[in-house]
């Protein structure tokens, strides 16, 4: 009976309670109109979006309290409230906000070491921009790490809000920059299996050192520090620790706060070896033959390189024979226990593919002719990705275009391949002027007029002039290299010069012409012809008697053939990082004239990329004798020594001297050592570290001792040309010579 009472009593209270809510309900106005009061900039739609109160519905304290939050979190308001207003059966809710004002003007101050256009790329505030606190201090927050990123760890940035009105303001930056932060000391923690001069070896970061400005290192950068842990881990990965772990490294500075220690914590883990390799997937191929193409060996400790030289092998192998589309996968498989892991190739061979439409694109001035001769294959030909990427680089080196782009389009059903030849034209007319010094010629002006794309034939003109107060070169030449459409290049040259050496002058006017036609894809042939007129005349009385000999002939006409042959597989003729240059050249005088003789060169220079830089290896041989019982010119004698042959030497230093005089030799030895890295690659600004050794020799002199130079250099690709500033050391200086030279040209880097 009690239970009974007891669920009475409840069900009363429930119906009690819920009855005076409904009264409640009942009591609380309508809402009949909803208005925002205020906005000045912002669009009222935009605040109604973020109100859910709604037109018809009771008045809702809880949902006006939850709009006023979300009309604050739009940003824009200092204040949002609510009023109410008796309305016709209800009420009219009316939300009244005060904008924030408006950006008019931001600006920096205290920057001296970045420059105001760097420091907008970094912000995201712009004129018209919202006052926001939190967007303001989140922008100054950006700037302050920039300036730690290139090396400001001291800076400061504060932002300052004028009031100009009660609806705008202006924003200031307000900067103090400090001095760079220097890198002192990087340690490398928890390193056992590799050695920390090898781990520091790979990165780019380093401790400064007072020749660090010439690199741009010593200062740390986020960008470059996020590289450098990824090069750590590929090191460990190619040395079979595949579980290493790089933290991210610890910044701290020192005391004096001038300087910077950064740590490096690794863990190792165990080394890997390779316990198996297979392939799958493989039809065209046997396993076989592809495993030739494999250095991943079982046994062998596990090389990410390695790993990724395997799947670039195997890949070329099915592009360069038409199947265009095929993937290899590596799927590693580790064994913790064994400490192995298994290596798979899985190949994924596609189908074979056949080259579609050829379409040119972007080239405003250039005919299609022009850039089509240069692509290695023809519509309807099987695909070949080493085609593909020769072509590219006969394009690209033509040298009439900023951008080369071929672009392999599929079109499935067919089986077919378009490419896409995008070019973007570059300036191939320029006036260059330029000048420099030298032992033999004193002070030099060049004005060199070029136009190497001329009406967009790809013909090339150029006229040159120096003009010295020792020296007078001027130029007049042309080359198609496509004479009357044909495969076959034709040159044209006419020059005129004159030059005053120490005990004697000479003048000269020649004219050339010349055939060359490729004989394979990398090996050309040419041959020319030359005629020229020289005299030796104001011989001092000192000179050598064999240069008064020849200056008592008159003038000496030089009627010669020059075959010459050459293999140039270079990937970039002005800058090149891969690939060779050989050339093999024998000039013989002596087809009418006075002048008969016989002069050959060897030249071959090799590039060898590593990584970002490439290594250069250049040597050269020269002989020159008279023949017919006629002495060798003085003028084709080799002289060594300069921005071409042996930098830090003058012309001719490297080589036999008459009387004070350098009067060149009959042979030439000459070898150069260069290794060439970046500075600001987007500006193709390049440095250049190198050693030369060099000599010629007179006719009775054996080949042997040679002279030695160093020294550094800049190049670079400017919009006029190729430009090269070298400063060249005497390594075993001589009586009467500089210990030092600088020099700088226009022109092709050798």
């Amino acid at each position: 009976m009690a239970r009974l009472w007891t669920a009475v009593l409840l069900c009363v209270m429930i119906t009690t309670i819920v009855s005076s809510d409904v009264v409640a309900q009942e009591q609380l106005p309508i809402v009949n109109s909803i208005e925002v009061k205020g906005l000045k900039r912002i669009e009222e739609g935009a605040v109604k979006a973020k109100i859910t109160q709604k037109v018809g519905e009771p008045l809702s304290d809880e949902k006006i309290a939850e709009d006023i939050k979300n009309i604050f979190k739009m940003g824009y308001f200092d204040d949002v409230k609510t009023e109410i207003e008796p309305l016709e059966g209800g009420v009219k809710l009316i939300y009244v906000v005060k904008e924030k004002p408006t950006i008019i003007r931001v600006e920096f101050q205290g920057n001296k070491e970045i420059k105001d256009d760097k420091l907008k790329e970094k912000t995201t505030i712009t004129v018209g921009s919202i006052a926001d606190t939190t967007l303001i201090q989140d922008n100054a927050t950006k700037l302050k790490l920039y300036y730690e990123e290139e090396g400001y760890w001291l800076a400061t940035v504060v932002p300052v809000i004028n009031k100009v009105s009660e609806n705008e303001v202006y924003l200031t930056f307000q900067i103090y920059e400090g001095e760079k932060v220097r890198i002192r000391k990087i340690n490398i923690v928890g390193n056992k299996a590799i050695s920390t001069g090898k781990i520091k070896g790979v990165m780019k970061t380093k401790t400064w050192k007072i020749y660090s400005f010439i690199f741009s290192s010593g200062y740390y950068r986020k960008d470059v520090m996020n590289a450098d842990v990824e090069a750590i881990k590929d090191l460990y990965f190619d040395n079979g620790y595949i579980k290493v772990i790089v933290a991210d490294p610890e910044v701290r500075l020192t005391e004096d706060k001038k300087g910077m220690i950064i740590t490096i914590n690794i863990s190792e883990g165990e080394q890997y070896r390779i316990s198996s390799v297979s392939l799958v997937g493989n039809k065209a191929y046997s396993e076989q033959e592809l495993m030739k193409r494999v250095s991943s060996k079982p046994g062998a400790v596990f090389s990410k390189s390695v790993l990724r030289k395997d799947i670039t092998s195997i890949t070329n192998l099915y592009t360069e024979h038409g199947y265009a589309l095929a993937n290899v996968f590596p799927d590693i498989v580790p064994n913790d226990a064994a400490r192995t892991v298994s290596l798979t190739y899985k190949v994924e061979e596609g189908d074979i593919y056949r080259i579609g439409r050829i379409e040119i694109s972007g080239n405003t001035k250039t005919r299609d002719k022009v850039i089509r001769r240069e692509i290695r294959f023809d519509e309807g030909d099987i695909f070949n990705s080493a085609l593909l990427k020769r072509s590219y680089e006969r394009i690209n080196n033509l040298n009439f275009f900023e951008t080369v782009d071929l672009s392999p389009k599929p079109r499935y059903k067919e089986k077919l391949l378009d490419i896409d030849v995008k070019v973007k034209e570059r300036a191939t007319g320029f006036l260059s002027v330029g000048g420099g010094y030298s032992s033999v010629d004193g002070l030099i002006g060049m004005v060199d007029v070029t136009q190497g794309n001329l009406f967009g034939t790809g013909r090339y003109v150029k006229v040159r002039g120096e003009l010295g107060g020792k020296s007078t070169y001027y130029e007049l030449s042309y080359r198609d290299p496509w004479f009357l459409d044909k495969p076959v290049s034709l040159t044209v040259d006419i020059y005129d010069s004159r030059r005053e050496y120490i005990d004697y002058s000479r003048k000269a006017i020649g004219f050339g012409l010349g055939f060359g036609k490729e004989l394979s894809e990398y090996w050309n042939g040419s041959i020319s012809y030359n005629l020229e007129k020289a005299t030796i005349f104001n011989v001092a009385s000192s000179a050598d008697q064999r240069i008064k000999n020849q200056a008592g002939e008159g003038a000496r006409t030089t009627s010669s053939i020059t075959p010459t042959i050459t293999r140039d597989s270079r990937d970039n003729f002005l800058d090149p990082s891969s690939g060779s240059r050989n050339t093999v050249y024998v000039t013989f005088a002596g087809i009418g004239g006075q002048n008969a003789f016989v002069k050959g060169v060897v030249d071959s220079a090799w590039f060898f990329p590593f990584g970002s830089t490439t290594v250069s290896l250049r040597g050269r041989f020269g002989y020159a004798t008279g023949i017919f019982n006629k002495e060798l010119p003085w003028y084709e004698r080799f002289y060594v020594g300069g921005i071409y042959t042996v930098r830090g030497l003058g012309y001719g230093q490297a080589g036999p001297k008459s009387n004070d005089e350098y009067i060149g030799g009959t042979k030439e030895l000459i070898f150069n050592t260069e290794y060439i890295f970046p500075i600001l690659s987007e500006l193709k600004l390049k440095g250049v570290v190198f050693f030369d050794a060099g000599n010629s020799y007179d006719s009775s002199e054996p080949i042997g001792r040679l002279r030695y130079t160093t020294g550094t250099g800049i190049r670079w690709i400017s919009p006029v040309g190729p430009i090269r500033i070298e400063w060249g050391y005497n390594l075993d200086r001589k009586p009467g010579e500089s210990s030092n030279k600088v020099e700088f040209t226009f022109g092709s880097f050798f």
